[in-house]
């Protein structure tokens, strides 16, 4: 019996990176990506459909506010694994301190620690 795909939820990356996180996901893993603007787009998504993992830019894209708003709003109502998109340790650590597991940076997209931090997830 084949295995259903799982669904990442990527919020706040502008519309490149996306195409580069969503490329990377969907070249290791067997997964859907899914896209969400901002906290209450994302927060819609997890109370519709089951959601592996959610990715949280550090910034919006949309309006530049915080990522870890977002990720608070949703350890709020659900117990979702999320990681923060940054290539800043500062930033890891703070949201690590919110409850998200240890996310990556772009810059560090298609190497293979990150393909590594993702398999528990969505291998």
């Amino acid at each position: 019996m084949e295995m259903p795909k799982r669904t990442v939820l990527d919020v706040g990356n502008c519309a490149p990176d996306f195409a580069g996180i969503k490329k990377m996901l969907t070249s290791h893993f067997d997964v859907d990506v899914v896209q969400a603007d901002r906290s209450s787009d994302a927060l819609a998504i997890i109370s519709k459909r089951s959601v592996d993992l959610v990715l949280i830019n550090r910034k919006l894209d949309c309006d530049y506010s915080d990522g870890t708003a977002v990720l608070a709003d949703i350890k709020a109502v659900s117990d979702v694994p999320v990681m923060i998109v940054t290539n800043y340790d500062e930033h890891q650590d703070a949201a690590v301190s919110l409850g998200a597991e240890r996310g990556f940076g772009k810059l560090e997209l298609n190497s293979e620690e990150t393909i590594r931090k993702l398999a528990p997830f969505l291998s």
